[in-house]
């Protein structure tokens, strides 16, 4: 017999990864070129010529046994510098080797950042819509996520219902932008306010209030909108990175940790989260992609690409009478629904087109479409979202 923690996550299996599965199987029976599959995050664009080249090189040229072999639980100094060089010059920090953790994606990250810090009972906040993973990240350290309204307009966080939702047992706050599953930046003025507000939370409780700033998407953006570095704006700001999407690598599992040293009690703090990497399971990130994202900081994939996928479905659905926020970053849309969304994903499906329900992500009455796909996956499925639209008569 399972454990009952588990009983209840394997009852409670991830939709996306259900979604993703039932497309393969759809496939199938109907042929890849009929099924549009919009449920997973999965990148359609390749690595960068410059990731494979590094991976040849370390491969051809370095000694195996230290190439593949442990390191320190943060990962290699020399690598953690590098990173810690470039967020510098990009973002004006003043981080170096010591602030800076390698792990194994942002998920990892996640982890590590949360066991460092939650005790039983404790609660984290996060703004609704939501990855759906992160109920689970907490729920592993016995912690409890709560979430926070956003403006349904807009999907900026709603700062009034923050600052009535931190209490004495807050422990972080978790943000996420560019946004999962709505696509949009949290502006300076938001990122601001919510640094005042735990500010002022933190003074009133006499407690240490985290941003885990998770950052997936960072480098997914399509104008000129900046993306705020959290760490310039509050002090206990730990920032969650992964190269998954930066550099289409998700199934390399690499990323990084940051811990600025204005962060209450930093030295001790760090060495938790390395210590968490360890007990995790993790024990250190991928020895080979350490040495090739060093040399890759600079490197991302086209995003050209996404941006052609996203104003060509965009603009179709906005046309057929479907309401969305037109995203700044990331790759999905999240479409608000004309009726329940299990009831709208289910009669998707009749037109072969997968979609995830917004319950998935805490807030029902949308739908997530991710559109990191094929071009031509966009332009096929667009008849069928157009008899969506006359079925419901939105058109």
């Amino acid at each position: 017999m399972i454990a009952k923690k588990m009983q209840a996550l394997v009852n409670n299996n991830s939709v996306i990864r259900m979604m993703f599965e039932e497309g393969q199987n759809m496939a199938k029976k109907y042929g890849a070129e009929n099924v549009y599959d919009f449920s997973l995050g999965n990148p359609n664009v390749p690595a960068p010529d410059r990731v494979r080249e590094q991976a040849v090189e370390l491969l051809n040229n370095e000694d195996p046994l230290a190439l593949h072999g442990y390191m320190n639980n943060a990962g290699y100094p020399e690598v953690r510098k590098k990173v810690a060089e470039n967020l510098n010059r990009r973002f004006g920090t003043s981080f170096n080797e010591n602030n800076i953790m390698m792990t194994v994606g942002a998920a990892a990250g996640l982890n590590c950042a949360l066991k460092a810090i939650i005790d039983p009972g404790d609660e984290v906040l996060t703004f609704a819509p939501f990855f759906v993973e992160y109920r689970n990240y907490v729920a592993n350290y016995d912690g409890v996520l709560n979430t926070v309204k956003t403006d349904h307009e807009t999907f900026q966080p709603d700062l009034d219902a923050l600052s009535e939702a931190v209490g004495e047992k807050t422990k972080a706050l978790i943000i996420n932008s560019p946004n999962n599953p709505s696509g949009v930046i949290y502006s300076e003025d938001t990122i601001k306010g919510i640094a005042e507000i735990l500010e002022k939370k933190q003074k009133e409780f006499g407690t240490d209030i985290f941003i885990i700033s998770d950052e997936p998407y960072r480098e997914l953006v399509y104008s000129d909108t900046p993306v705020p570095y959290v760490t310039k704006y509050y002090d206990n700001t730990m920032v969650c990175y992964s190269f998954s999407k930066t550099l289409s690598l998700p199934g390399e599992r690499i990323g990084y940790l940051v811990v600025p040293d204005e962060a209450a009690d930093y030295e001790e703090l760090f060495s938790a989260v390395t210590i968490a990497n360890r007990v995790i399971g993790c024990v250190n990130a991928p020895s080979l992609f350490q040495k090739v994202v060093a040399e890759c900081l600079d490197e991302k994939v086209n995003t050209g690409f996404y941006k052609k996928n996203r104003d060509t479905i965009y603009e179709a659905l906005i046309s057929y009478g479907f309401k969305c926020v037109k995203p700044e970053g990331a790759f999905y849309l999240f479409i608000e629904t004309p009726v329940d969304d299990k009831e709208f994903t289910e009669e998707a499906k009749k037109e072969h087109i997968l979609v995830v329900p917004g319950t998935s992500f805490a807030l029902g009455g949308f739908v997530r479409l991710s559109y990191c796909v094929a071009y031509d996956t966009i332009v096929n499925s667009l008849p069928g979202f157009k008899r969506l639209a006359e079925h419901y008569g939105l058109s």
